[in-house]
């Protein structure tokens, strides 16, 4: 597959990395020492319980010899449990902005269902993301080890993790009801949904709920969202918002334009004073 290897980085920062990997045999991983090696993989069909799967897919793929695409295929076949980890692995990713044609996630081409998704469908996690927050895959691995059932949307993602917006939870949803926007990167203050082209609202995923390294997220550290969990992803331009007449081109979802403007032409209608100052004076 085609990976930068992002999620796997992000996994390893699992404040509790050692305690979830001794509960599983990791028959091979190509970061760290496993039982097997890349020739056992390659010309044995070993046992696999659980089969993650990192990267693009791309066809055609050739590596020592071997088709990877076909590889992955085999193994998928043989596992009882297959975790597309990251967006590129879900449906295509930034890779599949190279070769639109030959490149896609596993189960999925951005939205468009494959043909090898009926075969897959009832023991695929979609775990979107770039990448994907490390607690996402534990929750995961944690669900399926203790044989307990994980609910999933239509896009086979878990609906624990994707089921909110990364809008829910945002520390700027003040700013947001009252139609602020940052006045720039890395602000305290203000929403960057109106200006700086945040996908908050737009896109599925718990990065406000489950916070990075327990402390932070893009949005509170005043950058935007990038929506990097959607099979849109990624758009053309990030740090655009585009209007019409002021008024963002798509609405959030499943929110009508009447609802919205509804609340928009009351929000605008006032000042809060608080809400214009500055959170922290440096001046004084």
């Amino acid at each position: 597959s085609l990976t930068c290897n992002g999620n796997s980085h992000s996994f390893f920062n699992h404040p509790d990395l050692f305690a979830i990997l001794s509960k599983f045999e990791l028959i091979y991983f190509p970061l760290i020492d496993t039982k097997y090696s890349l020739e056992d993989i390659l010309h044995k069909q070993l046992e696999c319980d659980i089969l993650i799967i990192e990267g693009s897919i791309k066809k055609g793929l050739i590596k020592n010899g071997v088709d990877y695409s076909k590889l992955i295929e085999n193994y998928a076949q043989e596992a009882k449990h297959i975790i597309t980890a990251g967006t590129c692995a879900t449906f295509g990713g930034v890779f599949k902005e190279y070769d639109p044609e030959r490149i896609s996630g596993f189960c999925f081409d951005k939205e468009r269902v494959k043909e090898n998704f009926n075969s897959y469908k009832d023991k695929l996690i979609s775990l979107p993301g770039c990448p994907i927050h490390p607690k996402w895959l534990s929750y995961v691995l944690q669900m399926l080890g203790s044989g307990n059932t994980i609910p999933i949307d239509k896009l086979n993602r878990p609906q624990e993790l994707y089921n909110i917006t990364v809008h829910t939870g945002c520390s700027r949803n003040e700013y947001f009801e009252w139609k602020i926007d940052t006045k720039g990167f890395g602000h305290k203050e203000g929403c960057s949904f109106y200006e700086h082209g945040c996908q908050g609202p737009y896109s599925r995923g718990s990065c406000n709920k489950i916070l990075w390294n327990d402390t932070s997220s893009k949005t509170i550290v005043g950058t935007p969202c990038f929506g990097c969990t959607e099979p849109t992803f990624p758009k053309e331009r990030f740090f655009f918002t585009k209007t019409n007449m002021g008024i963002p081109a798509t609405m959030p979802l499943e929110v009508s334009k009447r609802a919205y403007l509804t609340i928009t032409g009351i929000a605008k209608s006032f000042t809060i004073k608080r809400l214009e100052r500055n959170i922290i004076d440096y001046d004084s």
